[in-house]
């Protein structure tokens, strides 16, 4: 390393990011001790140091119709970056997944020789595959979460490193079942189904309605429905709705034991499944855009699949639930096979402990020190 002190710009844009991110500036803190963050992240990155240039909650947007619906701002935020880059150039930009956002960055980057780390690759094989041309263009290192993407970038010739996934290092349980079950007034002699309708308000108004009629169908004498609430989404959207429903209960989070300990899991598609996947708890995963986003979607996707355990694996392991497809009956219909044929619940199990060891081999805290102190010697 050439210099006393660093400069390093973020641009993380959803909440499961700004939680991958904080580990991995926890390392960089602790390795250099000298560096300055500065860029767009959440309240967890914030607590690392980071100095924020915009509100996080303005970019939990999703989808293309909702993006097109603030486009000015996004807009306004790239013209805010330039300025920064221009008249305080930073040593290093880490751009952390949310790719409709940071390939526009990264070229941006690039433009004013700034060294570009890419953290969480766009999934250009899984859709926009000319996203691996715009990589090698404009990227100086990509760090890759899933095992198969290295194989996939060196095809391509692109500088990368499969670093592991984040989930490893942080998935930590701090209640046991009782404890849990006395934190949040849960009946501990019932059996749990645990709902996550997603991180994001349009996510939750989409996916909870669905959710809250396919909870009515378990009979409350046996089982009790947990609804997990994320940090980003509107506390009173849930109140509203539950507050009605004694045999519902509202969990903020300890999202991490409610996967642990529920029987079995409905989950929209995202980085919850993964994370329940690690677990080794069985689900249903579903997802369920606006008709438009679906339409513009399904002429994109390249792969069959949605679920990323179902992805890592390569096997259609859980059940897919997508736009029609996403109701009450058939969440219904596949929860309870789930519980009642052993023979598949062990499976399941099984092939989730598999995954389990391909994503715990490599630890980013780790890995990703190495490559930011080979890009400050090679660029700094």
């Amino acid at each position: 390393m050439k210099k006393s002190s660093y400069t390093i710009f973020w641009l993380v844009g959803e909440s499961s990011g700004d939680l991958h991110a904080e580990l991995v500036m926890k390392s960089l803190n602790d390795k250099f001790g000298n560096l300055t963050h500065i860029g767009i992240g959440g309240p967890r990155m914030q607590q690392q140091g980071l100095k924020p240039l915009f509100p996080f909650d303005r970019f939990a947007v999703m989808g293309f119709t909702e993006v097109i619906k603030h486009l000015l701002f996004f807009i306004g935020v790239q013209k805010r970056i330039r300025k920064l880059f221009d008249k305080s150039k930073p040593d290093l930009a880490i751009l952390v997944d949310y790719p409709g956002l940071n390939m526009r960055i990264a070229h941006l980057a690039d433009e004013f020789r700034i060294p570009v780390l890419y953290f969480i690759c766009p999934q250009f094989w899984a859709w926009k595959h000319e996203r691996v041309f715009k990589l090698k263009a404009s990227t100086r290192h990509v760090a890759c979460i899933l095992p198969f993407e290295e194989d996939m970038l060196n095809i391509h010739s692109i500088n990368c490193s499969y670093v592991g996934h984040p989930i490893a290092e942080e998935i930590k349980l701090e209640l046991d079942r009782d404890n849990f079950a006395r934190f949040f007034g849960l009946d501990p002699t019932k059996k749990w189904i645990g709902f996550f309708p997603g991180s994001r308000n349009a996510e939750i108004a989409k996916m909870l309605p669905v959710f809250l009629k396919s909870a009515q169908k378990w009979n409350p004498a046996e089982f009790q429905m947990l609804f997990s609430k994320a940090r980003s989404v509107n506390h009173q959207s849930y109140m509203d709705v539950f507050a009605n429903n004694p045999n519902i209960k509202l969990i903020d989070g300890y999202n991490y034991e409610m996967m642990k300990y529920c029987e079995a899991l409905i989950c929209t598609s995202g980085t919850v499944t993964l994370e329940a996947a690690f677990i080794g708890t069985p689900m249903v995963i579903c997802y369920k855009a606006s008709p438009i986003s679906y339409l513009i979607g399904r002429h994109f996707v390249r792969i069959k699949r949605i679920g990323l355990p179902n992805i890592v694996l390569d096997q259609d392991l859980l059940p897919e639930l997508v736009q029609a497809d996403m109701n009450p009956e058939n969440i219904y219909t596949h929860v309870e096979k789930m519980l009642n044929d052993k023979s598949l619940n062990l499976h399941i199990r099984q092939e989730l402990f598999h995954l389990k060891a391909m994503l715990s081999d490599k630890r980013p805290s780790i890995e990703m020190p190495k490559i930011v102190k080979h890009l400050f010697d090679t660029y700094g």
